[in-house]
C-alpha cells in the first residue's frame, strides 16, 4: 500500500507518518529522499515514481511531502492524506523549530503558502490532528 501524506510545513505530517508506520511497518520517504536513488534528478524521479507505483499493490510505503510539484510523482491507487492546521498553529510550530524566533520573511512565506494544498484530491483530511490516528488506521487497514 502506498500512503501519500502532504500539506504545508508544520502541520503534523511526519508525526502522522510515524504513527501510521507503527501499524503499517513499511518504509517512509520524505521530500527529496528520492534523489539518493540516482546521480541525476530526472533519473532519480523516474526510479522513485516506479517505486511508488510498485508500492500501490506491494509493500507498505509512506511518502511525505510539502512540495506541490512532488504530488505529480504519486500514482493512481495511492491513499492520499491531506494534513492541515490553522495558520497560527503553523507559525507557532515553525517558530519552535527556529528556537522561538519567526523572522518576518518566514512568516510572510508561511502566510503565502497557507491553503495551497486545500484543493488537492485526497481520501482523508487530517486537520489539527483530527480525526485521530486510530480512526485513520481503521479505515486504511480494514
Amino acid at each position: 500500500m502506498l500512503v501519500a501524506i502532504f500539506g504545508e510545513s508544520c502541520t503534523g505530517k511526519t508525526t502522522l507518518a510515524n504513527q501510521i508506520n507503527a501499524v503499517a511497518q513499511g518504509k517512509i520517504y520524505s521530500g527529496k529522499d528520492y534523489l539518493r536513488l540516482a546521480k541525476n534528478e530526472s533519473e532519480a524521479a523516474r526510479l522513485f515514481q516506479q517505486l511508488l507505483t510498485d508500492a500501490v499493490q506491494g509493500e507498505n510505503v509512506i511518502y511525505v511531502t510539502t512540495e506541490r510539484e512532488h504530488l505529480a510523482l504519486i500514482p493512481e491507487g495511492a491513499v492520499r492524506i491531506l494534513v492541515t492546521a490553522e495558520l497560527d498553529t503553523i507559525k507557532e510550530r515553525f517558530a519552535a523549530r527556529m528556537h522561538g524566533n519567526l523572522p518576518p520573511p518566514v512568516a510572510a512565506m508561511l502566510e503565502k503558502k497557507h491553503g495551497s494544498f486545500d484543493q488537492e484530491p485526497h481520501q482523508f483530511h487530517v486537520h489539527n490532528g483530527c480525526p485521530d490516528i486510530e480512526e485513520i488506521c481503521r479505515n486504511l487497514f480494514k
